[in-house]
């Protein structure tokens, strides 16, 4: 699907754009300043965020709230060559991440969340759009009593963090986080191919090149599709 298809989709083109999330201050109904949207990748599943997009409960668009490397374990950082022993599992996703990503500035509770990647582990390229439930979203306005160990005191927080795993074969799974509070799950999305492939198609097909590291570990084990 082309970004104009994605747009006409969901009316994106009736919508005002938005100029400056402070502007928008009073029409929100948050508890607290801003929510984040954060992204992880699983061990030696790397991918890359080609844009994330968000349409709050007021239907307004947010464009390009994420990019880049999500959080992830394996390969580290600045790592070189292969390991004797692969440390990281692929397999299944982890009980309460957390991610990396950026804060929505100006937007109220999320409706949609837009995310366009390269699975550099297949290769491939995925879009998603997700869906957040009402639930979830009456999740984040209710703070919840909580020991913070960061400052060892008792507070009250908000879920205000929208976690969204990335897997190969499209998968994209979202959980609710708090700075002192544990993640919960909300929903899990089924992606589709991106039929302009990566970089809207502007790259020849050519995708992100995957880590030495990385491709040894798919080499010797595969992808353990099937266990998200």
């Amino acid at each position: 699907m082309s970004k104009r298809s994605w747009m006409l989709k969901f009316g994106f083109a009736l919508l005002i754009p938005l100029l400056g999330g402070c502007a928008f201050g009073g029409h929100r109904s948050l508890p607290y300043d801003d929510w984040s949207l954060r992204f992880f990748s699983l061990d030696y599943m790397e991918v890359w965020i080609e844009t994330a997009d968000v349409v709050d409960i007021n239907k307004r668009v947010f464009r390009g709230v994420g990019s880049g490397i999500p959080a992830g374990t394996y390969p580290r950082p600045f790592s070189k060559g292969i390991p004797t022993h692969f440390r990281g599992d692929p397999k299944g996703w982890p009980k309460h991440p957390i991610g990396k990503g950026r804060f929505v500035r100006g937007a109220d509770l999320p409706r949609l969340v837009y995310v366009r990647w390269q699975s550099m582990a297949e290769p491939q390229t995925y879009e998603a759009y997700i869906e957040i439930p009402e639930s979830a979203r009456n999740t984040m306005l209710q703070g919840e009593k909580t020991f913070c160990r960061a400052d060892g005191k008792w507070i009250t927080d908000y879920r205000d963090m929208l976690v969204v795993g990335l897997a190969p074969g499209g998968v994209a799974k979202v959980w609710l986080g708090g700075q002192c509070l544990l993640s919960t799950e909300v929903t899990r999305v089924q992606g589709t191919i991106n039929p302009e492939g990566p970089y809207g198609g502007t790259s020849k097909g050519k995708h992100r090149p995957l880590s030495e590291e990385s491709k040894a570990y798919i080499d010797q084990f595969g992808i353990p599709y099937g266990s998200w």
